[in-house]
């Protein structure tokens, strides 16, 4: 993934439309790992949390989860902010339909739960996820998706497809909200 190929599962979805800004997709229900962090706790790491969620799946070793099964890595990764909170996932690969069916996490930090199927409206861009790219990214739909006249439904999450290591042209990133 160096190069920026995805060779991992990604959640499959239906485009509902396709503009010149944005696109609207259906994705279905589906389970996901998360971990809500103070990035203080990690030297102001804005993704300390992904080495937490990592462990669950077994990135560095077995498993920590109660079978300890481990997880195929899947993209993207999500995070969404909440004041100085942050709050990390992974969407399980589609084995795992409920979220009962996916390994319990041995750490109490690691929540999984279910999603909904959902529309979101989602703008994709390469580069690195700066936070001032974000927020224009999302500043820019927001107006997009008014203009045209849908409903956010929630709060923005980012969607991050390549390892860090990946070279910032070639990486895959997205601007997802929810949309009723």
């Amino acid at each position: 993934m160096a190069l920026g190929k995805i060779d991992v599962e990604t959640p499959k979805y239906e485009v509902i439309t396709t503009t010149a800004d944005y696109e609207i997709r259906k994705y279905p229900a589906a389970v996901i790992a998360e971990v809500t962090y103070d990035p203080a706790d990690y030297k102001s790491n804005k993704d300390g949390g992904i080495f937490i969620l990592a462990d669950y799946i077994g990135v560095y070793g077995e498993a920590q989860n109660v079978r300890p099964e481990p997880i195929a890595m899947t993209a993207p990764v999500v995070t969404k902010s909440s004041g100085e909170m942050i709050t990390m996932g992974f969407i399980l690969p589609s084995k795992y339909s409920t979220a009962e069916d996916a390994p319990q996490p041995l750490d109490e930090r690691v929540m999984i739960r279910g999603e909904d199927a959902k529309k979101y409206a989602v703008v994709r861009f390469s580069g690195v996820a700066r936070e001032n790219v974000v927020a224009e990214k999302v500043k820019k739909l927001r107006a997009c998706l008014e203009r045209d006249g849908y409903k956010i439904a929630g709060d923005f999450v980012l969607g991050r497809y390549n390892p860090p290591f990946t070279l910032p042209p070639l990486r895959t990133n997205e601007v997802i909200i929810p949309i009723a």
